[in-house]
C-alpha cells in the first residue's frame, strides 16, 4: 500500500518546531511519505542536543530514517537566528517554508499539509502582515472561503471570527455572515467527519443567551442567522467550494474519531443560540457534534481546557487537508527539549488518516 504523502512545515526555526520534528520524525516516517519544508538552520541550532541528526545532501537523517528537506531560504544560517527569540529572519524562514510546503501540496506532490507553529510577530517583522496560517493558505490556494476549526475526540469547534478584537466582533455581528459560517461549517465538517446530519450548536454572544433581551438583543440576529443557515444547507450552497475529498460518502465504517455514533439523513440540525458557559460541556458529553463559536477565546478556552493534548487545528475550505497542533512557538522553552510532542503527533495522525481517505482509501 502506498503511504500518504505528507508535507510538514517547520514553523518558526527559533521556536519548538525543530525539536518536535526531530523527536517524532522516525515515528512519522514509518506511517507516511514525508517531506519537510523550512529553514535547515532551525535544526542546526539544536546540534549537540539529545537527538542526534545529520544532513545527507538535501535529506535529514535521524533515528534510523532519512527524509527529503526543502529549504526556501538557504541564505539564512544559524548566525542569523537566536534560539527562543523570533525576529525578521525567523519570520521570513517560517512564512517561506509554509509557502513552499503549501505550493507542493497544491501542485499534486503531497496529500496533506501539517504546519508547525509560526510567530505572527516575527512574520510581521519580516514584512508579512498575515493574521495567521489560515488566511495565508487561503490566499495561496485562491479559496473563496475558509474557516478555522478544531477537532478532537470529545469536542469539535469552528470559529466564526479569529484574530480580531472583541469590540470588532460585537460591532460587526452580522446575520448573513454568521449564517455563512454556520452553513459552511456544517457542510465542510460533514465532509471531514465522513457523515451527514451533524448536530450543530451556535454559541450565544451574551450571558444566558441574552436572557430574553435583559442582557442584550444580539441573539435575535443569531436566531435569524440560524434560519438562513438551514435554508442554505437545504440548497447545497457550498458545492462550488473545492474539497479534498472525492464525491460520495466516506468509506463504510470510516469515522473522524471512532466511537461517536453515525447519524442518518443529509441535513444538519442547527440549534441555538446556546449560552456559551454550558454548550461546550454539553457537546463534550455527546449532545452536539459541532459547536460554532463567535470569537477566538469563546471557542478556544473550552477546547484547551477539555482537550489540551488532542485538539487539532483543521482548516475548512482548502482544496487539500491541512492540520496543525493547537499551540504556539513556545519561545520561552525552545531548545530545552521540554516541549511535549503529543499534540503535534495528533495533528500528524489526523492528517495521515484524512489524506488516506482523500486518496480514496479508508
Amino acid at each position: 500500500m502506498t503511504l500518504p504523502r505528507i508535507v510538514v512545515t517547520l514553523g518558526d526555526p527559533c521556536g519548538i518546531g525543530p525539536e518536535l520534528l526531530l523527536r517524532t520524525l522516525p515515528r512519522l516516517a514509518s506511517r507516511a511519505d514525508l517531506v519537510v519544508a523550512g529553514a535547515r538552520a532551525g535544526v542546526d541550532l539544536l546540534a549537540g542536543g539529545p537527538v542526534p541528526f545529520a544532513w545527507e545532501g538535501d535529506r535529514l537523517a535521524t533515528g534510523g530514517c532519512s527524509v527529503p528537506w526543502i529549504d526556501p531560504t538557504p541564505h539564512i544560517t544559524p548566525r542569523d537566528l537566536v534560539l527562543g527569540q523570533g525576529g525578521a529572519a525567523s519570520g521570513l524562514a517560517a512564512v517561506e517554508g509554509v509557502r513552499a510546503g503549501a505550493l507542493r501540496v497544491q501542485g499534486g506532490l503531497g496529500d496533506a499539509l501539517v504546519t508547525l507553529p509560526l510567530s505572527k510577530a516575527a512574520a510581521h517583522a519580516a514584512g508579512f502582515p498575515i493574521p495567521g496560517h489560515t488566511e495565508f493558505l487561503q490566499g495561496l490556494a485562491g479559496s473563496p472561503l475558509t474557516r478555522m476549526a478544531f477537532a478532537s475526540p470529545g469536542l469539535c469547534v469552528v470559529l466564526h471570527t479569529v484574530h480580531q478584537s472583541l469590540r470588532s466582533v460585537v460591532e460587526g455581528l452580522d446575520e448573513a455572515a454568521v449564517a455563512e459560517t454556520l452553513s459552511f461549517a456544517a457542510d465542510r465538517f460533514a465532509q471531514f467527519a465522513g457523515r451527514p446530519g451533524l448536530r450543530v450548536a451556535l454559541c450565544a454572544l451574551n450571558p444566558h443567551a441574552g436572557e430574553g433581551g435583559a442582557f442584550g438583543h444580539e441573539e435575535a440576529i443569531l436566531e435569524r442567522a440560524l434560519d438562513r443557515a438551514r435554508a442554505a444547507c437545504a440548497e447545497g450552497a457550498w458545492a462550488h467550494v473545492p474539497s479534498p475529498f472525492p464525491p460520495g460518502p466516506a468509506p463504510a465504517g470510516w469515522e473522524l474519531y471512532p466511537g461517536r455514533p453515525a447519524r442518518g439523513g443529509g441535513v444538519p440540525e442547527f440549534s441555538g443560540p446556546h449560552p456559551a458557559d454550558t454548550v461546550f460541556l454539553r457537546a463534550w458529553r455527546g449532545e452536539f457534534d459541532l459547536v460554532v463559536a463567535l470569537y477566538h477565546d469563546q471557542g478556544l478556552i473550552p477546547v484547551k481546557v477539555l482537550e489540551p493534548e488532542t485538539a487539532v487545528n483543521l482548516t475548512l475550505g482548502l482544496p487539500y487537508v491541512r492540520t496543525s497542533p493547537d499551540h504556539g512557538t513556545a519561545f520561552a522553552i525552545a531548545g530545552r527539549w521540554q516541549a511535549d510532542p503529543a499534540n503535534f503527533l495528533q495533528a500528524a495522525d489526523l492528517a495521515i488518516r484524512l489524506a488516506a481517505r482523500a486518496r480514496g482509501g479508508a
